[in-house]
């Protein structure tokens, strides 16, 4: 079955993500800035609101850097112990490539927990050496890219190349629906959306409406 998460933002958003279709959420707070690491309280209040899976996001500065790498192992462990089981992240040097220290000790810290690496794939300076760098790294089960900084619209060649590699292409970044063809024609079975799941911006609540819409489409797409 084709996998659909939906950022969410709080309890609220993930409620209306499960009552949609999608299969996952990823919590994030501050989409000003691209998705922070969710405060431990709202962990827990989506993870006893909702069944589905519940992906953390681990960031706590805008960039691709680690900022202090301290202040993150502890947010880590205070996630989990809120109750994150799963989680998002990927950290760059600041000549884009993976910066190891930095994600080996987060992924040491989630402890062989399931993780995606985010859309610092799509701002690296090699992405084959990059994800060649993580591919053995415990716990990695897919990249979250548009294939391009810019979006699906520009990196959708990217993603059907890198369709067939080891790891889950997640694919998301201004994903639209008249994507979902050629994505799924080229093996992709994973789709992640934000502002496609809120009609009215993100200062407003997910729709569940328009994930079911999304859930529908991807349904139907199936080959």
């Amino acid at each position: 079955m084709a996998l659909l998460e939906v950022i969410a933002l709080d309890a609220r958003d993930a409620v209306a993500a499960q009552e949609g279709g999608a299969d996952r959420v990823e919590l994030v707070a501050d989409m000003a800035a691209d998705g922070l690491s969710p405060s431990p309280a709202t962990v827990a209040e989506v993870r006893a609101a909702v069944d589905i899976p519940v992906r953390v996001m681990l960031r706590l500065v805008d960039g691709f850097a680690p900022g202090d790498l301290g202040a993150l192992l502890r947010r880590t462990v205070e996630l989990r112990s809120a109750g994150a089981e799963e989680f998002v992240l990927g950290f760059l040097t600041p000549d884009g490539a993976v910066d190891p220290p930095a994600v080996t000790r987060v992924v040491e810290a989630i402890d062989g927990a399931p993780w995606t690496f985010h859309r610092a794939i799509d701002h690296c300076a090699d992405r084959s050496a990059l994800r060649a760098a993580v591919a053995e790294l415990p716990g990695l089960d897919g990249f979250l890219t548009a294939g391009a900084t810019s979006g699906v619209d520009h990196g959708i060649a990217t993603l059907v190349a890198e369709a067939s590699g080891p790891q889950r292409i997640l694919a998301g970044g201004g994903l639209r629906l008249d994507h979902l063809p050629p994505l799924m024609q080229a093996g992709i079975d994973a789709f992640h959306i934000g502002s496609a799941a809120r009609p009215q911006g993100w200062m407003s609540p997910v729709s569940a409406e328009a994930v079911r819409t999304w859930r529908a489409a991807v349904d139907d797409q199936r080959p």
